[in-house]
């Protein structure tokens, strides 16, 4: 009887430990429509696919055929690698990404753990939009602006906010990305941040009956601003996640009709 006991025992922790890797390694994108008033109707809306986290991951063809021909934007939340990932892996996820659309990119904490320059010159030859304390500009015919704002991970010490909108018109559309979702507690009202995108906490990764070092991943309004928390793609320490399944993002952004 006792060996029969150990023998279930075991089986219950296998299976514990399968469901943790599928939770893990799942391909599943989250699909959102965001309304703003304060969007221009002139750009009708944007389909823009937010991936954080990637790590150790290969991006799986899955996700790609289920969002080839959807996506206007791709947005690299961060931590696109780390220590110990080959480069050639970096690569080929890249490529996979161009498949969608133009690629945009913020450096998260674990992207330094690598040859920073090698990565900086793979990301150019790559033709990988960086964005570091930097913005871009998207105009529409009729002349409305869009700007997409990014900053450097707050690792660094070097993440600047005022030196990103330096070059943004005070009343456009503002999309923000930081990789650490800490930085929203450096955004006043005056700003004009309209959208702010994170990743970092992996959404606690493994939750023990609900709870978890970080706040699962979470689209929330606060006053006029819509903020996403991914849960991310990948993993970090071990290969498992629990109540914070893996998950990607495709946010189609309008105005309010």
């Amino acid at each position: 009887m006792g060996i029969f006991i150990v023998w279930i025992f075991c089986l219950i922790v296998l299976v514990f430990l399968l469901y943790m890797v599928k939770e893990a390694f799942a391909n599943r994108v989250i699909y959102d429509v965001l309304e703003f008033s304060s969007f221009p109707k002139s750009f009708g809306k944007i389909n823009l696919f937010f991936i954080s986290d990637i790590h150790r991951r290969k991006i799986s063809d899955k996700i790609i055929d289920q969002l080839q021909g959807k996506v206007d934007l791709v947005i690299i939340g961060g931590d696109l690698t780390e220590s110990g990932v080959p480069f050639q892996r970096i690569k080929e996820n890249i490529l996979q990404l161009k498949k969608l659309g133009t690629v945009f990119f913020v450096w998260g904490n674990n992207d330094y753990e690598v040859n920073e320059p090698q990565l900086d010159a793979m990301l150019l030859h790559l033709d990988v939009k960086v964005l570091v304390n930097s913005s871009v500009l998207f105009e529409s015919e009729t002349g409305d602006r869009i700007f997409l704002v990014g900053v450097d991970d707050l690792s660094t010490k070097r993440a600047n906010l005022e030196q990103a909108l330096r070059d943004t018109d005070p009343n456009s559309f503002k999309i923000f990305v930081s990789h650490n979702p800490g930085f929203n507690r450096k955004i006043r009202p005056e700003h004009g941040i309209n959208l702010m995108l994170s990743g970092h906490t992996h959404g606690g990764q493994i939750r023990l009956f609900g709870f978890g070092p970080y706040e699962k991943g979470t689209l929330k309004r606060e006053n006029n601003q819509a903020i996403l928390i991914s849960n991310g793609y990948g993993t970090t320490g071990v290969p498992l996640r629990l109540g914070a399944k893996s998950e990607t993002h495709l946010l189609t952004i309008q105005n309010e009709k």
